[in-house]
């Protein structure tokens, strides 16, 4: 399928769940059809064995819609991912982004507690200081590899400082990160299952919680195990699959719209150099990549009854998917939309389209990616790359496998 133009597939062959779609990064094309000729479409995932299908919603206001809808679209009913087999459902249930009201809103408040804006910008100064620290190990270099270099080893460290892990581990919980999302991803995920790695995490995520209990710190593991929300505290599973949540998605959202970024950066030179002749443009640009590179690709509904949306009928219990990358580039709101434009400075769906599971951590990921743009472009501002960047294909997050660069002269 993947060879054939997306204009000549017929729409009821086109299956979003076939990863040879996936080989090259998002179905831009695909997308782009299915928002002008079928905004509500089913896919079958009939190269998934045993997973039931699901319809795809690529329009903004749809998207919209159902994120406010949690009585007729829930979190809670069949989880947030694409693939049932992913991650085992009571899991799923344990996260808040995997919950209704008013359970959601009970867990949520607690983890609000972590991601005020005074905390946030309490860690700007130690955000910086990792991505120099980080940057300094290429001095001498003429070449590096930014998502292993960079991308990687900064988020990392950055969500480790927050919830209280030791550097030494870094690579280790980056590394848990990427295979637990890296849904439909063979290699990370063999045959589409997720479960050793899921119980690998909650694991260890259950014995930092027991060592908070008895030595509590400042960090924001200590303060899931001992705040309280109405005279009560989460249990230990909610503690662990809470910590799992924010490490994972700490973790592969900054990473991924920083190299997706850098990339869209390095083959728009024009577009690069307004931001190293005036760097005031980077937060604006920032939205501008998570505009074009949303870190999820979606988050997953389940219908709580029979539905009727754009001629189509959604049946309760029918799997109904929210696909970011479709939203963020449509024409009718974006002029030029798959046109890197750094001046943009666009409203997105990249967090998600408001309503209760709005991301947590979006305040971090700016100013995480803020930083990461500063000190990019403040000291290789003609950085060049070296070889195409692959995709790390998979139907949740939105990767690049590797960036290898030339780094050119550091700036002064």
């Amino acid at each position: 399928m993947a060879t054939i133009p997306a204009s000549e597939i017929p729409l009821e062959e086109i299956d979003l769940g076939d990863m040879s779609l996936w080989e090259e990064g998002p179905p831009h094309e695909v997308f782009d059809r299915l928002r002008a000729e079928a905004p509500v479409h089913w896919s079958p995932m009939a190269t998934w064995e045993n997973e039931p299908g699901f319809w795809s919603i690529t329009r903004p206001e749809d998207i919209h819609a159902i994120s406010r809808d949690w009585e007729t679209y829930s979190s809670e009913r069949g989880g947030m991912l694409i693939a049932d087999q992913s991650v085992p459902l009571e899991v799923q249930n344990s996260m808040f982004i995997g919950m209704d009201p008013p359970r959601h809103d009970r867990i949520k408040a607690i983890f609000q507690r972590g991601f005020t804006p005074k905390r946030i910008g309490e860690h700007e100064e130690a955000i910086r200081q990792i991505a120099r620290e980080k940057f300094d190990l290429l001095d001498g270099r003429e070449e590096a590899e930014l998502v292993a270099e960079i991308a990687q080893p900064v988020v990392a460290r950055v969500i480790g400082s927050f919830m209280g892990t030791p550097p030494e581990d870094d690579g280790h919980w980056a590394d848990l990160a990427l295979r637990g999302l890296a849904v439909g991803n063979d290699e990370l995920q063999p045959g589409g299952e997720n479960v050793a790695t899921v119980e690998r995490v909650l694991m260890e995520a259950m014995e930092l919680a027991a060592e908070r209990r008895e030595r509590p710190t400042d960090d924001l593991t200590s303060l899931l195990v001992h705040t309280e929300v109405d005279g009560e505290q989460l249990s230990d599973l909610e503690v662990a699959a809470g910590f799992a949540l924010l490490v994972a998605a700490g973790m592969d959202s900054t990473k991924a719209t920083y190299s997706n970024g850098m990339v869209a950066l390095l083959k728009n030179p024009g577009e690069r150099q307004k931001l190293v002749d005036d760097p005031s443009l980077i937060p604006g640009a920032v939205e501008e990549f998570l505009r074009m590179h949303p870190a999820f690709l979606n988050f997953r509904r389940t219908a709580t009854r029979d539905v009727e949306l754009h001629g189509q009928t959604i049946r309760e219990g029918d799997k109904v998917i929210m696909w970011y990358p479709a939203s963020n580039r449509d024409e009718k709101i974006y002029e030029c939309p798959h046109q890197l434009k750094v001046e943009r400075n666009p409203e997105h769906q990249a967090f998600g389209a408001g309503g209760r599971h709005f991301c947590l951590g979006t305040a971090l990921a700016r100013l995480e990616l803020t930083v990461l743009f500063e000190e990019t472009l403040g000291r290789y501002p003609q950085m060049k790359l070296k070889a195409e960047p692959e995709a790390l294909p998979s139907l949740f997050t939105n990767q690049v496998k590797a960036i290898e660069v030339e780094l050119g002269p550091r700036a002064a």
